[in-house]
């Protein structure tokens, strides 16, 4: 039996930085079932930090983070963010969902169609009804990231063990008991950042789930369009969302961004959505893609009202939610584990009332 004051179950970004910041003051294991961390959705990431992105919740725990990117203190010896920018484009249809989008945001600038071509020459303009552009949207150095937390972990002795599938997770008296196919665990707390699998692992435990819907998400590397330096491209999609695309090591990265709901599994690409995705990529730009040189997919999981849930399980003692983070898990991360690591050593909260209460599971147990 291995013995510690906090067990953090799933080894992704938003579990290895929670383990991180707790490592500061305790003992902390990290179990991750498969062979090495981060490989399903964080390893998988577009790795942008946009602070305009998500809900109104989102949005906060983004301005709480940035700080951390442009200073990562103990992570990193320098900012973990390159300027990159993000140019948003409406046809006439998308005008609604454009002025929503603009609404409460800061740091926007209005932009002709012209302007928007002058940024990214192969789009028609004669697509083009309206254009922002957010110059502080940055490209997130993610495996510098990652790694940067797995050193802080296990230099404040903190441990991640790899290949480790939760099995069995019962509370016995002050503590959880947890199996895995070879080894069994005991903590007083555990941590549910289990991503796809966070509402299975709420079943384990005999844990109400939380309604958690794994989403998958296709992206596709194309070679850069021929005559073109597209380097200092910002990221450019439509403002319904239903394509991007951005610069990616000298090629140009497309998704259909597509969220079609899926079990948790390792996921892959089906070929008929990331064609459908690069038709409607091919109806706003001046290109025909003819290769593709590599393609992927990988999980999204989001609560039914789109936002996070980090806090106690208001009926289990000691089963801490840490999840549902949708497309956000990276950038959102340091503010996710400064919380989480606030809430369960006893230390102040950085962020507003209003914001924990949005991230809080007892909003799912309300019953009246």
């Amino acid at each position: 039996m291995k013995t510690a004051d906090f067990i953090v179950i799933g080894g992704g970004i938003a579990g290895i930085s929670a383990a991180a910041a707790l490592s500061e003051q305790a003992d902390v294991i990290v179990l991750e079932a498969e062979a090495q961390t981060g490989y399903h959705s964080t390893g998988r990431s577009a790795a942008m930090f946009i602070r305009n992105y998500g809900n109104a919740t989102l949005r906060a725990l983004n301005a709480n983070a940035e700080p951390f990117f442009l200073n990562p203190v103990g992570i990193a010896d320098s900012n973990l963010l390159t300027p990159r920018g993000e140019l948003l484009i409406a046809r006439e249809d998308e005008l609604d969902v454009f002025a929503d989008y603009a609404k409460g945001a800061i740091g926007l600038e209005q932009l002709t169609p012209d302007q928007a071509v002058d940024l990214v020459p192969i789009l028609r303009k004669d697509k083009i009804a309206a254009a922002l552009i957010e110059h502080n949207a940055h490209d997130i150095d993610v495996d510098r990231m990652l790694q940067g937390y797995i050193r802080k972990l296990r230099r404040q002795g903190g441990k991640i063990e790899t290949n480790q599938r939760v099995v069995s997770l019962t509370r016995k008296g002050p503590d959880w008991h947890i199996k895995t196919a070879d080894q069994e665990y005991c903590a007083p707390v555990v941590i549910n950042a289990a991503g796809a699998w966070a509402d299975s692992i709420a079943h384990l435990a005999g844990i109400a789930p939380v309604g958690i819907t794994p989403m998958r998400r296709t992206a596709a590397l194309l070679p850069a369009p021929d005559g073109h330096d597209i380097a200092r491209w910002p990221l450019f999609a439509s403002a319904s969302e239903d394509w991007y695309a951005k610069p990616e090591a000298g090629a140009l990265l497309v998704s259909p961004a597509d969220e079609d709901p899926v079990e948790p599994h390792d996921a892959w690409v089906d070929d008929m959505v990331l064609a459908e995705g690069i038709d409607r990529f091919e109806q706003a730009v001046t290109i025909c893609v003819t290769k593709i040189t590599h393609s992927w997919a990988g999980l999204r999981s989001f609560t039914t009202d789109r936002t996070p849930v980090a806090g106690f399980d208001p009926y289990a003692d000691g089963f801490f939610w840490l999840a549902g983070q949708g497309g956000y898990g990276v950038q959102t991360a340091p503010a996710l584990s400064s919380l989480t690591a606030a809430f369960c050593l006893g230390q102040p909260l950085e962020l507003t009332n209003e914001t924990i209460l949005a991230l809080s599971p007892n909003r799912f147990h309300i019953t009246g």
